[in-house]
């Protein structure tokens, strides 16, 4: 079978936004190549030794990859695709160079280029992510492991603003908890969550096709009895009342639903939001007050940032 492969050269700020239009697209998951990671300090959690080629990965920005199956739909989807990251403008989201291109490969090479870029990754205290194709043994019983398949959803956790969510979820989560994950995506964060205890999760997304995989993740991980997924806008007709909400979305988005949030809330309850640039931070922290939450603890990785708010 060919695939084509596409190919966006854009901005840090733009990667999540991005990675979404590409997931609702068809693709069946994303490959980021930054150069940041050339750089950073890894810790040697296993033993492994993670080699990356340099000419991998572009001098500034960030290239966003992703694999389409090549059909009569698929001009008019890379269309569909160009008009939604030219239409990110409106929610002030710098796109950088914006460059995309097209190119073909087989079968045997998109398999390749996935598993290349996925290895264990140990995210928090607790937590680590492993690809379903790896063998891989925890280094303690307390250690919870969440396999994940990055041909199979949107959201590998990796990514910054995942694992800020990853490792709030850790600090507050109790046994016995009611958790609602909005934008749920690949479901990574409802499975943390019911890992960690939570009597019950509600994972909601109102991407049917995010729907669907966040079930098939769910299911991998054997949370099927806890994690509810569904299709739903946002918090919109929800009722049942909640001691942690965590959304790992865009700023503008989380400012729509401050209101509900801190409804639904048990006092005490906590707020955990991500997927929020550096320029937004104040923003959100703004929204947050306004709705009556009070702001618990703001953290960052790399440009993203992470805000834990209290209902009193």
């Amino acid at each position: 079978m060919k695939w084509s492969e596409i190919s966006i050269h854009t901005t840090h700020e733009a990667v999540e936004a991005i990675s979404n239009i590409l997931h609702e697209a068809g693709a069946g998951g994303v490959v980021i190549e930054d150069p940041y990671d050339l750089v950073k300090e890894r810790d040697d959690w296993y033993g492994e030794i993670v080699e990356l080629n340099p000419d991998d990965y572009p001098e500034e920005g960030v290239i966003i990859k992703a694999y389409l199956p090549v059909n009569s739909f698929l001009g008019e989807t890379v269309e569909q695709i160009k008009q939604a990251i030219n239409n990110l403008w409106m929610y002030d989201i710098d796109l950088g160079k914006n460059k995309i291109t097209l190119s073909e490969v087989n079968e045997e090479e998109w398999a390749t280029a996935w598993k290349k870029h996925y290895h264990p990754v140990k995210v928090s205290e607790k937590f680590t992510i492993v690809p379903t194709w790896e063998t891989y043994e925890p280094a303690s019983r307390d250690e919870l492991i969440i396999e994940m398949d990055p041909g199979m959803a949107f959201g590998t956790g990796t990514h910054p603003t995942t694992v800020m969510c990853l490792q709030a979820l850790e600090k507050y989560v109790r046994p016995g908890d009611h958790v609602i994950d909005v934008g749920t995506g690949s479901g990574i964060l409802s499975i943390a969550a019911a890992m960690l205890g939570a009597q019950s999760v509600r994972a909601l997304d109102l991407d049917p096709v995010a729907v669907d995989s966040a079930r098939l993740n769910v299911k991998l991980n054997k949370v099927q009895h806890i994690v509810t997924v569904s299709q739903n806008n946002l918090l919109d007709h929800i009722e049942e009342p909640a001691d942690v909400i965590v959304a790992n979305i865009l700023a503008e988005i989380i400012l729509r639903f401050t209101g509900d949030a801190y409804r639904l809330l048990k006092p005490g309850g906590r707020f955990i939001t991500s997927g929020i640039i550096q320029a937004k931070k104040q923003d959100v922290k703004d929204g947050l007050l306004a709705a009556g939450f009070a702001i618990e603890e703001i953290n960052v990785m790399e440009d993203w940032v992470a805000v834990v708010a209290m209902k009193p």
